[in-house]
């Protein structure tokens, strides 16, 4: 595996000569066809699982430099790689290389006059910049997507994975250019001030994609003319309904919480309906034996008299993304009085009840808005792979095209390609020719 050859630093004296490289090997990439991404994308699987010992080592590096620097554990957390990780980010991989091409599909076919056909098709956005916090495995998991779906990526991670994004940019790089592409379709930014530099290229940069804290969002969103795709905070709810399964509560709220406690899509606060608070103290206890702190308004409390870890919740405990073993718990009032927190606190990124009641899980379903809504399972399920995506490039809690995991679809716009036999728009209107208008077969060609 060879080291990253090139890299995007505020030092760099000519950033639009390497912008306009980027944007070249993005129209190559686009330009290659199905076979040759899925080729590059092989080769990429194949390097994970090879280059698997000096992927890890450089990972080492990185975190032993964080836990000497002292950085907080859930970062630490989300820094770690491992030969598991690893296997999974090749599956994903694999999951792409096995996906229909979603360049070049027709989304509309209309015929405007004889010998006059009109096509809408799936074409790559262009030229992303993804700014991300600590997860080196988003490095493959965005560039994967980027490959597969024409796409150029510039990858701006944390400085404490520094290491680490090397040596997957390395493996990235060289499986572009041993399918024939051009390498600097994945380039890897790095320094704080380069970023700023890029946020002026409105014309050379298609959308900006932040993975990380609201104010991370919110600080790009005011630097730049560039569109963003923003990923606020994962305040993520459970409710558990007055006719939940005690069993099921338990399952979904442990899962919830302690799977993986520092992701975006962990369960932060448990909305418990009062009908259910006689059967709260199983749940509470599964938490707590999980090593789980419980921060839990008065009547939640009452019931939870002897369970280790249960403290006095604040105002503010509602609207925070914890990010470790700490979980808020609230009692409600009922379906309305659990839709009404959650839109008042919750972020918008996913919410899940637990009910046995059919009407009332479709209630919440039509009622809450978020980028994913649940009946009966574990917030944990709103992911990229997960949702069968293959990875994802992030999760957009805005309204804007792609909402919620965003995986191909969500990197893709549209073209009109016209295909005619010599007419001229001046052959038709008033007193001339009309035009058909009729809708064809999408798999028809020409």
């Amino acid at each position: 595996m060879n080291q990253v050859d090139e890299t995007l630093q505020s030092s760099d004296a000519n950033t639009v000569e390497m912008l306009f490289r980027v944007r070249s090997a993005q129209r190559a990439l686009a330009g290659a066809g199905r076979a040759t991404r899925v080729e590059a994308l092989s080769r990429l699987s194949a390097t994970l699982r090879a280059e698997s010992a000096s992927i890890l080592a450089a990972n080492r590096e990185d975190l032993e430099r964080a836990q000497a620097e002292g950085l907080e554990p859930a970062l630490l957390h989300r820094l770690g790689l491992s030969e598991s990780k690893l296997q999974t980010l090749a599956s994903g991989v694999d999951q792409l290389m096995s996906a229909d091409d979603p360049v070049g599909r027709t989304l509309r076919h209309t015929e405007l006059d004889a010998g006059l056909r009109l096509r809408q098709v799936t074409s790559p956005i262009g030229v992303l910049l993804v700014i991300f916090e600590s997860r080196p495995d988003a490095v493959i998991q965005i560039a994967s997507l980027a490959m597969h779906t024409g796409n150029a990526v510039l990858l701006k991670g944390g400085r404490e994975a520094a290491a680490s994004n090397r040596a997957l940019v390395g493996c990235l790089r060289d499986s572009l250019r041993s399918a024939g592409l051009q390498a600097d379709a994945v380039t890897l930014v790095e320094g704080r001030e380069a970023v700023g530099e890029l946020l002026a290229f409105d014309q050379e940069i298609d959308l900006v994609i932040p993975r990380g804290s609201n104010e991370l969002v919110r600080t790009i969103q005011r630097s730049t003319r560039i569109p963003v795709l923003g990923h606020a905070d994962g305040v993520c709810h459970l409710y558990l309904h007055a006719s939940a399964d005690r069993e099921m509560a338990v399952r979904l709220a442990v899962d919830g919480k302690c799977d993986y406690p520092a992701a975006c899509n962990a369960t932060e606060t448990l909305l418990v309906d009062r009908g259910f608070l006689p059967d709260l103290l199983p749940v509470a206890t599964a938490l707590a034996e999980r090593g789980v702190r419980m921060r839990a308004d008065e009547s939640s409390r009452a019931v939870l008299e002897g369970v280790g870890r249960v403290e006095a919740a604040a105002e503010g405990d509602w609207s925070r993304e914890w990010g470790n073993l700490t979980l808020s718990i609230r009692t409600v009032e009922g379906l309305d009085d659990a839709v009404e927190h959650i839109h008042r606190y919750g972020s918008a990124h996913t919410e899940a009840i637990v009910t046995e009641d059919p009407e009332v899980g479709e209630s919440f379903l039509a009622s809450v808005d978020a980028a994913s809504v649940f009946v009966n399972a574990s917030t944990r399920f709103a992911d990229g792979f997960r949702y069968g995506l293959g990875a994802e490039v992030g999760i957009s809690t805005g309204r804007i095209h792609a909402r919620g995991p965003v995986g191909a679809e969500g990197l893709l716009t549209t073209r009109w390609l016209l295909r005619g036999s010599g007419q001229a728009a001046s052959d038709f209107g008033e007193g001339k020719k009309s035009f058909t208008h009729r809708s064809l077969p999408i798999g028809r060609q020409g």
